[in-house]
């Protein structure tokens, strides 16, 4: 596989099968970490697939002018019993897949451990994922904010978001199915959370992201 340029992303929350395809292609891959905090995205939200449909995991974040808060400063609100309900709604939707009992402990380690800022968090669930998924790609941070990026950079920042994650307007990612959970009663449904993919196809989830770049 031709890795063709570097590409530049935020930070999301356990991000979309689409968001880690883009860790397969790309190399290098900056993380934005002097933006100012965006509503309406995937950095506090993802989405899994449960018996009932699709639901929306939203860590709540403690109120005030997000909008000019630069994203590493954002706290959580640690008032609402946030982690404890996201892990019971994973381990719930996902209990039954192939793999979710072999990944399932360094998850639940993270969602029982106490974070002040939605950055930090983010960035260890992405570790994980990254482990999980057994890739190492190169990572660097900006090192200030750019509104404009380099021709040699692809600046992916606010590309995949929840009101367009399933139907993706991205010509490099063409969504491959893979057996879910709950298909006899909601069909597939792409672009879900990492977890999705990883819980259900284990160690061929690379092999679906891979096969996915277009």
């Amino acid at each position: 596989m031709t890795m063709s340029t570097a590409i530049l992303m935020e930070v999301q929350y356990l991000g979309t099968v689409q968001y880690y395809s883009k860790f397969v292609k790309y190399h290098p891959i900056y993380l934005e970490q002097h933006e100012n905090y965006r509503k309406g995205s995937f950095r506090n939200r993802c989405y899994i697939a449960t018996a009932n449909g699709i639901i929306a995991l939203s860590i709540p974040l403690i109120k005030g002018k997000h909008q000019q808060a630069n994203i590493r400063s954002i706290k959580i609100d640690n008032s609402k019993n946030w982690q404890t309900l996201h892990w019971r709604s994973i381990k719930t939707a996902y209990g039954s897949s192939p793999f979710f009992e072999y990944y399932q402990d360094d998850f639940e380690a993270l969602y029982n451990k106490p974070y002040e800022l939605l950055f930090d968090f983010c960035l260890d669930l992405q570790e994980l994922v990254l482990n999980s998924l057994q890739i190492a790609p190169l990572i660097h941070f900006t090192e200030t904010f750019t509104k404009e990026t380099a021709d040699d950079l692809l600046d992916f920042r606010n590309r995949i978001l929840p009101k367009n994650y399933a139907k993706p307007e991205d010509a490099a990612f063409a969504p491959i199915p893979y057996p879910q959970v709950f298909e006899d009663r909601l069909g597939f449904v792409s672009n879900l959370s990492i977890l999705d993919l990883l819980f259900c196809a284990g160690p061929e989830a690379v092999y679906y992201l891979q096969t996915s770049i277009q």
